[in-house]
């Protein structure tokens, strides 16, 4: 048997239906320098199940069920842990590998980078539609040096808010502080940028992630993980620039009244996060104001306006957000024109 080069690292949770499609995008093209290693965080659903037909017919893949939910950071660290590859992918529960990843991905990591960052793309929920071509407007691969970590930081960030972009030589991870960004849903953005990489890091143009939108496990909580969790980490680095820092993400993006307007039309902006998030953190009473004005405006007549914003500039994703709201203005329509009859 081959030394295990490469191993995908999963967490989930309650994700049998997806979990099953994942799977399969990677076992049928995975050789045996791969290995999968699965933390499930005590799935109540048929998650065992999918992974046992999964086993018998490749037996690389390993199963590690909690008897409690760990959270999202601590499985995938124990992920990590438990693998016995030179490398980690950091791959999501729900997304796909397009045909070739795994190949491209193992001639990469021969390289001896610390940091691999894999492109994607993004499809509607059961990804029969593409909705942008690739998240990483590139024309080809990048490599950074050590002595490049900012411009990396800069260039890659933001999209790396994306787990299953990562993979990242695993003696690397184990080396460093995973435990103070527990519970910030972006640990791995922690472990690669707390401090300089050792070597170089690689970017590949090519998008070899099919990543199904809309379907996030946090989807309930994106208020609070984008305007108050991913910036702190973002801005908790103080080896990068402020400069930098900005061009991945704002210090403070609750108070940009346009970013509460959007998630007031997605239906994520209300009360409960105006008094709960908002006001704790806001001293100037014209912000409070406002802040709380977006929250008690009509989500549908928010929703209308934001549709007809991101129809004229063409933000795709933005609109399935939209049209996912249970403020959309088309199916209230609908609800009032059914009542009127």
């Amino acid at each position: 048997m081959k030394k295990i080069t490469l191993s995908i690292c999963i967490a989930t949770l309650n994700r049998a239906a997806f979990l099953d499609e994942t799977l399969h995008s990677i076992v049928s093209q995975a050789s045996e320098q791969v290995e999968i290693v699965i933390v499930d965080g005590a799935s109540t659903d048929d998650t065992s199940n999918v992974v046992k037909r999964h086993q018998e017919g490749f037996p690389r893949l390993r199963y590690h069920r909690l008897e409690v939910k760990g959270g999202l950071d601590q499985d995938y660290n124990r992920a990590v842990s438990l693998a016995a590859g030179d490398y980690c992918w950091l791959f999501s529960d729900d997304d796909v590998m397009k045909p070739g990843a795994l190949q491209a991905v193992l001639d990469y990591v021969d390289k001896g980078h610390d940091v691999i960052v894999v492109n994607a793309e993004v499809r509607n929920a059961d990804l029969s539609s593409v909705i942008e071509s690739r998240l990483l407007k590139l024309s080809g691969n990048r490599i950074y040096s050590q002595a490049e970590g900012e411009q990396f930081f800069g260039d890659t960030a933001n999209y790396l808010s994306f787990i299953g972009a990562v993979v990242i030589r695993r003696e690397l991870w184990l080396a460093r502080e995973k435990e103070e960004y527990f519970g910030t849903f972006f640990v791995h953005i922690g472990v690669i940028f707390q401090s300089a990489l050792p070597g170089s890091s690689l970017v590949i143009a090519e998008p070899f992630i099919s990543i199904r939108y809309g379907n996030a496990t946090w989807s309930a909580r994106s208020f609070e993980i984008w305007m108050f969790k991913f910036p702190r980490i973002i801005w908790s680095f103080p080896h990068f620039s402020d400069a930098s820092k900005r061009r991945v993400y704002p210090k403070e993006p609750w108070k940009k009244w346009e970013r509460l307007l959007r998630y007031r039309a997605s239906g994520h902006y209300r009360l409960k996060e105006y008094n709960n998030l908002v006001k704790p953190m806001t001293r100037s009473p014209l912000h409070r104001l406002l802040a709380l004005t977006i929250a008690r405006t009509p989500g549908v007549a928010v929703n209308l306006l934001v549709v007809i914003a991101a129809a004229f500039y063409g933000k795709n994703i933005l609109m399935i957000d939209l049209k996912d709201s249970p403020f959309y203005f088309t199916r209230e329509l609908r609800k009032r024109s059914t009542f009127g009859r």
